[in-house]
């Protein structure tokens, strides 16, 4: 049996300051393309944590391609949970900045199951403490 290894995508920037947050998410989603060269039972898990204030650029209905021809972080953020990718973001920091958890976005639209995770500070650092390699953005 193969190995899983583990990584973990810190957001601590918020997005208006640049586009470090937005890559972060790119990075996280293209586990799939690495998933390709890797031999059967190895696994690549990805896990992308918004802490800080990181958090503020989450809110849904953002208007980024209208306003600057860009795609926006929440257009990025369904992405990641249409390819179920695991998206935690910490409670603590939404309740630090008054970011109500119904502001945030989903992908029902998208048709994803996947959901954001609004979880403690503490899980954010036990999935940093598992993985392997721990970026920060």
């Amino acid at each position: 049996m193969g190995d899983n290894v583990k990584l973990a995508f810190i957001v601590q920037k918020p997005q208006y300051k640049g586009e470090t947050s937005r890559l972060a998410i790119t990075h996280a989603i293209s586990y799939q393309t690495v998933e390709i060269l890797l031999e059967d039972g190895e696994l690549v898990t990805p896990t992308l944590c918004f802490i800080g204030e990181g958090v503020l650029g989450l809110q849904k209905g953002q208007k980024a391609m209208d306003m600057y021809g860009i795609t926006s972080s929440e257009a990025h953020i369904k992405n990641a949970l249409l390819v179920d990718l695991d998206v935690f973001i910490c409670k603590e920091d939404l309740a630090k900045y008054g970011i109500p958890e119904d502001s945030l976005p989903d992908a029902e639209d998208m048709g994803a199951d996947k959901k954001l995770q609004i979880v403690p500070f503490a899980q954010i650092q036990k999935a940093m403490e598992e993985a392997k390699h721990v970026m920060f953005f």
